[in-house]
């Protein structure tokens, strides 16, 4: 038989997910370079056994094989929905039905979403709200509701004694690498890179969910993707600069060339920030990754983008970074968009057009007819030194 790993994280609580190694892409759309995690965890109380949340379709039975290494699942008297995605949800199914007393506990949004996605019947859901709590002998749960973190029905679950908060996905990321946070070296780079992509369109929420668990005496961070975290303050301290929207003096250049005359104006662009002591991050959008696009969107004061016309349009993939950048919300308030043409004009405009919802101040825009002359960047120069002098306090 195949042996499983369950190790206990504290006194009567153990970590019964599992890694997924070779998944490579999330919601058909995040890129996955290191696989990832479905964290579950076990509580064995005195009297009372709970599971903080399941893992992805698929890995139900290793769910059941690691669980019944150190109790039973006949022996779980609650399953804590702390969220509702089938990463973290699908085999509540499976564990209702090898155990017909087991209890789902959620919020009341929660619930509903249990029914629809899960068809859980309603008489096996129990509803909690802000500040209830669950006692398991020993060991008592308490419930913090986390709407939009990063679905309506989210909360976070608090064991009091052992002073572990599991907030499934605030403060995860997406690796099968590490087992504690020390164990990561690109710890940092990983959660900004997670936020970016997933928590970032939520920062105010998440900002009040931060203040939801300042008073908390909080010893170990358990979320639902990646690393435990047993060294909370470092993970915390980050979160709470991105949930601020806190930029750094740094712009994040996305592009696409066709026959490199965007990219002149590209380069010239990148050495001029360079010059005045502005950070770049450049992203060539025809190999780029998009969770390393929705990283450094955290951080950056501004962005340029840069695109040539296609069919009186950007390019499609300029659309796609355009469209990113409206809807993940980044803090940044500056922009700057370099276009060029061939025989018809149309890209500045569409541009302009869909970016104007996000309120960026656009410092300057230039559209080439062809290659670029020496003319031309010069005055791709004068938007860049324009462009950092705003960046700097």
């Amino acid at each position: 038989m195949k042996a499983f790993n369950t190790p206990q994280i504290k006194a009567g609580v153990f970590y019964v997910g599992v890694r997924d190694w070779n998944r490579r892409l999330f919601d058909a759309l995040i890129p996955l370079p290191q696989g990832t995690t479905y964290n579950s965890y076990l509580i064995k109380g005195n009297e009372k056994t709970a599971l903080i949340d399941t893992v992805n379709p698929g890995f139900e039975q290793e769910l059941e094989h690691k669980i019944n290494n150190v109790a039973s699942t006949s022996e779980i008297d609650y399953i804590i929905m702390n969220h509702a995605e089938p990463d973290h949800a699908g085999a509540i199914p499976y564990l209702l039905k090898a155990n017909n007393r087991t209890k789902l506990v959620t919020t009341k949004t929660g619930a509903q979403a249990a029914q629809v996605y899960f068809k859980v019947p309603e008489e096996r859901i129990m509803t909690v709200k802000d500040n209830d709590s669950l006692e398991l002998g020993g060991k008592t749960l308490k419930f913090i509701e986390a709407p939009m973190l990063h679905w309506p029905e989210t909360m976070f679950t608090y064991l009091i004694q052992d002073k572990v908060l599991f907030t499934c996905d605030f403060f995860g990321m997406h690796t099968a690498y590490g087992f504690f946070d020390d164990e990561v070296d690109e710890l940092n780079s990983l959660a900004q890179r997670y936020f970016g992509e997933i928590m970032m369109p939520f920062r105010s929420l998440g900002l009040r969910a931060m203040e939801k668990i300042r008073s908390f005496e909080v010893e170990m961070i358990a979320p639902s993707h990646g690393p435990i975290h047993k060294n909370p303050k470092r993970i915390l301290e980050s979160y709470a600069k991105w949930t601020k929207g806190e930029t750094k003096e740094k712009v994040i250049i996305v592009y696409v060339s066709m026959w490199k005359s965007t990219e002149k104006m590209v380069n010239q662009i990148t050495e001029v920030l360079l010059q005045k002591g502005i950070q770049v991050s450049l992203h060539n959008l025809a190999n780029a990754d998009i969770g390393e696009v929705a990283k450094d969107l955290v951080d950056a004061r501004a962005v340029v983008l840069g695109t040539p016309t296609v069919l009186g349009r950007m390019h499609p993939l300029a659309v796609y970074a355009a469209h990113l950048v409206k809807v993940l919300k980044p803090p940044m308030k500056l922009g700057a968009v370099l276009t060029t043409y061939g025989w018809g004009r149309g890209a500045l405009a569409h541009a302009v057009e869909l970016l104007g919802p996000t309120g960026l101040e656009v410092v300057g825009t230039i559209e080439v007819n062809g290659p670029p002359t020496d003319s031309d960047l010069d005055k791709v120069k004068l938007i860049g030194e324009e462009l950092a002098k705003k960046i700097k306090p």
